[in-house]
């Protein structure tokens, strides 16, 4: 049948393997709505429309648009966990390619059309309420984040890998912004190069500290 101009289906004449479909449907028009004009200002009904669907079958998909959000979160989550683990692939065992692969990641997603910075600091910033699910789902992904960091550099040797990795989340962060407000081409190299004195810094002070008299 049709609402305005756009054609829908109702679902409970399609077939089974449709439903998948209908919610990857919906998925994607959220990613890419979601992401180009933030959370709060797409409504349910703007990625209904989209998709071409009704609000029944939206809703028997997901029942609240924070339901979406989360999802839409997950999935970005999901794709940045196997582009580390790419990275980590193709720097077999180097931990220090591993950190240059990794800064240049983050300069390549910033150069990209249409890059408004990280959509986890954005989601966050459009959800005050830390117990909210968006702001856990947000959490717990950079929980992740900061733990895939903390083994990436666990290798070449700060006795504090942990507070390392803490560092290299700010300036992760920054570079985010960073390529969103300023020159996007400069943000591999400066990340490139902030990581390598976070992590000179702590080696030096492990390593150079003053020592107790005996």
């Amino acid at each position: 049948m049709k609402h305005g101009t756009v054609v829908v289906k109702d679902e409970m004449s399609e077939p089974g393997p449709a439903k998948a479909s209908t919610r990857e449907r919906i998925l994607e028009a959220a990613t890419e709505l979601f992401y180009a004009r933030g959370l709060r200002s797409v409504s349910a009904d703007k990625i209904i429309e989209r998709v071409g669907i009704t609000k029944v079958t939206f809703y028997r998909h997901f029942r609240t648009k924070d339901e979406l959000v989360v999802a839409y979160l997950e999935g970005l989550a999901e794709q940045e966990r196997a582009d580390v683990a790419a990275t980590l692939t193709r720097a077999a065992g180097d931990a220090d390619e591993a950190i240059r692969l990794f800064a240049e990641t983050i300069g390549a997603v910033s150069c990209q059309p249409g890059f408004r910075g990280c959509p986890f600091i954005n989601a966050a910033a459009e959800y005050a309420d830390p117990d909210h699910p968006v702001r856990r789902t947000v959490a717990a992904h950079r929980h992740w984040v900061r733990a895939a960091l903390e083994e990436m550099v666990t290798p070449l040797g700060p006795t504090d890998p942990a507070g390392v990795a803490d560092e290299l989340v700010l300036l992760r962060d920054g570079a985010m912004v960073s390529g969103y407000l300023g020159d996007p081409a400069t943000v591999s190299r400066s990340l490139h190069r902030a990581a390598r004195a976070v992590l000179g810094s702590r080696t030096q002070a492990d390593t150079s500290g003053p020592t107790t008299a005996a």
